[in-house]
């Protein structure tokens, strides 16, 4: 993907939010929707992938976000959070109900929503996974993970991957690998050691079982050092739509046990039903000695995260693992109770493997019909369709304000993958839409 300017690296993490295009697109807006994203510009600090803004949002309902012009766009981005679409009914009411009653619960207090929370997502969790602790973030969450490590295990090294996200704060950037959020920053948490990406696993392991051998490199790592404290990846690359590897966690998973290391799994966007089951370790092979949660925890509404942890790991009572103002928060429990209830009521696991079956092949079909398509893939109802060919990351940001114009919205990964992450509510009518609209997209491409 073209960055805004020579020195800075193409962020994998989102769309380039300066690049010609997202101000032609400016440009077009009604005067009203610029004043407000000036409005924006004056009196927040800029960042990255934030500054300037897309446009600006009034409402949002179901699959559906409806910008202050009226116009009605389907939110297949949606930051990883609207597994139940946006606004569902059972979440907002039980959001409702517990501010009528217990809007904040102060730190040294429990509750029942929380204490039913924790239960809940125990049970939920592979074995042995069942002690658990909330976050208001999920890079909170990822900092209490790496801190449970500590304790467990004496150490401090980690091993997490190249090119991965495990959040924006200073230390979860320190086991992250995306250059966009380290740079210019100075020394970062001690003790992270990186490894290639797993989508480059050919290029350093060589075409026969290259991730057999990957996960002998990891093995010789851990051998090595010795004194690593935990390995720590999303068991699916999220941005890239990079699906579990088969047979590669399981051996990572048995390296970690023989060499004293935990195995940590980022699920923060993947978990709660999106990939065609409750987590992806359970299509992975491998279950980790922590888990991390988050983002369609809170229904889409509030902010929400969680580890799920080994019982044996219940070993730091003297430490401050999280000690967060909102830990607890019996709103944010409340909403999380009532999405667990919908994904189990609705069946949503079951849809979300029903509507990545029908995704897959519609997107088979447009591979077929655009030769700038080189590949598709998805696992459950997260799919992924990389654009090949000349200037590939240019052509992918053509694509995505090509259908912005047509009202579908989507996130751009790796510069030239097109995530599609929709609600698992989304209707039939609503899902078809999208992809006759990404098929006008791309033919729009192929004239242009």
């Amino acid at each position: 993907m073209v960055a805004a300017n020579a020195n800075e690296p193409a962020p994998s993490e989102g769309d380039v939010n300066r690049s010609p295009l997202r101000a032609a697109w400016r440009a077009g807006l009604s005067s009203e929707t610029r004043q407000l994203l000036d409005d924006d510009e004056r009196v927040f600090l800029h960042q990255s992938l934030s500054t300037p803004c897309l446009d600006v949002i009034e409402r949002a309902e179901g699959a559906t976000l409806i910008d202050v012009e009226g116009r009605r766009i389907l939110d297949f981005h949606g930051n990883s959070v609207h597994q139940l679409g946006h606004g569902h009914p059972r979440v907002v009411a039980a959001i409702k109900a517990e501010l009528d009653t217990l809007p904040f619960c102060p730190r040294r207090y429990t509750n029942r929503s929380a204490i039913a929370l924790a239960d809940r997502l125990g049970r939920l969790a592979p074995d042995p996974l069942a002690k658990v602790l909330l976050a208001p973030s999920g890079a909170a969450a990822v900092g209490m993970a790496l801190k449970l490590a500590r304790y467990a295990t004496g150490r401090h090294k980690t091993l997490s991957f190249w090119d991965a996200f495990h959040g924006a704060n200073l230390d979860t950037i320190g086991v992250g690998g995306e250059a966009l959020f380290r740079q210019n920053l100075g020394p970062m948490m001690p003790g992270g050691e990186h490894l290639p990406p797993l989508h480059l696993a050919s290029r350093f392991f060589g075409d026969d079982r290259p991730f057999e051998r990957f996960a002998d490199y990891i093995d010789y790592v851990l051998e090595l050092q010795g004194d690593v404290a935990a390995v720590l990846a999303e068991p699916m690359r999220w941005t890239t739509v990079e699906p579990p590897p088969p047979g590669f966690w399981a051996r990572v998973r048995d390296s970690c046990s023989r060499h004293g290391a935990l195995l940590i799994f980022d699920e923060i966007p993947s978990c709660l039903a999106r990939t065609g089951t409750m987590f992806v370790c359970e299509q992975a092979g491998a279950t980790p000695d922590i888990l991390v949660i988050g983002k369609g925890l809170g229904g889409g509404i509030m902010p929400m995260a969680a580890i799920i942890a080994d019982t044996t790991l219940d070993c730091a009572p003297q430490a401050a693992l999280g000690h967060y103002t909102h830990e607890k928060s019996p709103v944010g429990c409340a909403a999380a109770l009532a999405t667990l209830d919908v994904i189990a009521e609705e069946g949503l696991v079951a849809r979300a493997n029903e509507l990545g079956r029908i995704g897959l092949d519609r997107l088979e079909g447009l591979k077929s019909c655009h030769p700038m398509v080189r590949d598709v893939r998805g696992l459950g109802c997260y799919f992924g369709l990389e654009i090949g060919g000349p200037d590939a990351a240019a052509t992918a940001d053509r694509l995505l304000y090509a259908c912005l114009r047509r009202g579908l919205s989507f996130k751009l990964g790796g510069g030239t993958v097109v995530t599609l992450c929709p609600p698992l509510t989304i209707t039939e009518a609503e899902f078809e839409q999208a992809f006759a609209i990404l098929d006008d997209g791309l033919a729009e491409r192929a004239t242009a």
